[in-house]
């Protein structure tokens, strides 16, 4: 497995050769720069690591500062390591978009947006109990019973609730790359990838 690291930037239309329109999610990916190859026998496990948008020296700590010296390049935003590298590659060289092939599929993975607290209809897909007649009142998005008389006698652990959604770690498999822009960094994905606008995403290829 190979990867690179980018930035969600939004989403539009694109019309293939037949005239379909497709929607599609614009990464900005890389360039990368390999901050560190790990090894089974120095590591424990096979990954490469990579650092991806220029971030200032006086917001990095002394330790980052040192760890990106040593493939003399500059502090970065965001680091990600990338297990069982595919590509052979060395610390200090770059990964750039025009590694992705047209019509290729890949894997996005990105923090999804945070929904704060959320009752069990939106968060769990939940029907909401009965209807509007027979004297129901304001009881049309509640969960119903929880728990059981007898046995077991108390809520279940994993019973599905009301709750904080969202804000959690997110994978979409097989994303067609539609279109890869190399001069611009950009890539073009069809359909939708997890996270908000300008949030990191990592892309496996």
């Amino acid at each position: 497995m190979s990867g690179i690291i980018g930035r969600k930037i939004g989403m539009t239309s694109f019309f293939d050769d037949e005239g379909r329109n497709i929607p599609c999610t614009v990464i900005e990916a890389g360039p990368c720069v390999v901050t560190q190859v790990k090894t089974a026998d120095n590591d424990g496990y096979d990954a490469v690591q990579l650092a991806y948008d220029e971030k200032k020296e006086k917001h990095t700590t002394a330790a980052l500062k040192g760890h990106f010296a040593k493939t003399n390049t500059t502090p970065k935003r965001k680091v990600a390591e990338f297990r069982d590298y595919e590509i052979d590659v060395k610390p200090g060289d770059e990964i750039k978009v025009d590694r992705l092939q047209e019509g290729a599929f890949c894997d996005v993975v990105g923090l999804s947006k945070g929904k704060g607290f959320q009752g069990v209809v939106k968060r769990h897909n939940f029907s909401g109990v009965g209807g509007a007649t027979h004297g129901q009142h304001n009881r049309l998005r509640a969960p119903g019973s929880i728990g059981n008389a007898s046995y077991a006698s108390r809520v279940v652990k994993g019973k599905r609730m009301a709750g904080r959604m969202g804000g959690e770690r997110v994978k979409v498999q097989n994303l067609v790359v539609v279109k890869v822009i190399p001069d611009n960094n950009l890539v073009l994905l069809r359909g939708a990838v997890p996270g908000a606008n300008g949030s990191y995403v990592n892309i496996e290829f």
